[in-house]
């Protein structure tokens, strides 16, 4: 049985034009600070992103873009495998038997399915459907031991875990790790600047929602400025009463690595001019540099390519014996 590291971790992002806040609070700062203890095997899936992004340019695009947020962010590809999903062929191969050993059921549970499918349900490619298997692919292709998750993400990695189990059972017993869950920091939900109630997304219609990798000094400076607020004297938590406050409190406490706690003690008695002024100059000291490094990555794109090219040779070269070993478990070779 092929053998791996003790403590691995996977994680993948689609790749996405317009990285903003939520995505880097949420999922790459995590990634980043990972690096220092674990294995760290990084993907960008746009095998994944295949059901939604149908433009071949902008498929290309978009991946690149994301490299370079991730490289610009702080992912080292020479301490993590940092690769594009669909040059290393172990995740269409593996998810083909995976497939075969998970019930129709198991996958008419996924709520992701049907929030992005609504009411096109019947016109809704198969491959979001079978998403989550291609998902559990991706993690056991690599054995890894750890997938850091948000709480909307939770089912989807009980689902990897169950299939693992059931090619265990049928096959080759602890052929796969059930991969453990690690559940993301408390700035892992940033809400738009324009309405707590909402997460922020780049699909808002609205750019001064979102704060954007890609946004330079100024325009970050700017929208935390004009973000909303209220007229309660003071910043406190209290998501139901106080969204905007607390969306902002919960962005300043993961931009300066305190507790929500500490801060909201700070400004408790500051108004929401004079706190948003020392968020904008807490968001521009730690994103300005990331997007300067972004803008100087994208003007070089044959480097962007080189780099993420080196990752999928190192991540096939990871993945091809397990999922050969997986083949010959059920009778492929």
């Amino acid at each position: 049985m092929p053998s791996t590291s003790r403590n691995r971790i996977f994680s993948g992002i689609q790749p996405t034009h317009g990285i903003q806040l939520g995505n880097y609070l949420g999922a790459i700062r995590n990634w980043v600070k990972q690096q220092d203890q674990f294995e760290c095997i990084y993907c960008i899936v746009d095998q994944h992103a295949l059901t939604t992004v149908q433009n071949a340019d902008e498929m290309r695009r978009n991946t690149r873009e994301m490299g370079a947020a991730l490289i610009a962010s702080g992912i080292d590809p020479a301490r993590s495998v940092l690769f594009v999903q669909s040059r290393v062929e172990a995740h269409s191969r593996l998810a083909w038997v995976l497939n075969c050993v998970t019930p129709l059921g198991w996958v008419n549970r996924m709520t992701q399915f049907k929030e992005k499918a609504g009411k096109q349900r019947e016109n809704a490619p198969v491959g979001l459907f079978v998403y989550p298997v291609l998902q559990a692919a991706d993690i056991l292709a690599y054995r890894a031991t750890h997938v850091p998750v948000g709480e909307d993400q939770k089912q989807h990695l009980e689902l990897s875990r169950d299939i693992a189990a059931s090619f265990n059972r049928r096959f080759a017993e602890d052929f796969f790790p059930l991969p453990e869950p690690m559940i993301q920091a408390e700035a892992a939900r940033v809400m738009s600047l324009r309405d707590g109630t909402k997460k922020m997304s780049k699909s808002d219609p609205s750019d001064m929602s979102r704060i954007n990798l890609t946004d330079d000094a100024d325009t970050i400076a700017s929208k935390i400025r004009k973000a909303k607020s209220d007229s309660i004297l003071g910043i406190s938590y209290d998501p139901e009463n106080r969204p905007e406050a607390s969306n902002l409190l919960t962005i300043f406490a993961a931009l300066s690595d305190r507790e929500r706690a500490d801060v909201a003690a700070e400004y408790e008695s500051a108004s929401f001019a004079s706190f948003k002024e020392h968020l904008a100059e807490l968001c521009v000291e730690k994103l300005a540099p990331i997007n300067a490094e972004m803008r100087g990555l994208l003007a070089n794109p044959d480097h962007i390519d080189a780099v993420l090219g080196d990752g999928s040779a190192r991540a096939d070269a990871l993945a091809r014996p397990i999922v050969d070993a997986a083949y010959e478990a059920v009778g492929f070779r």
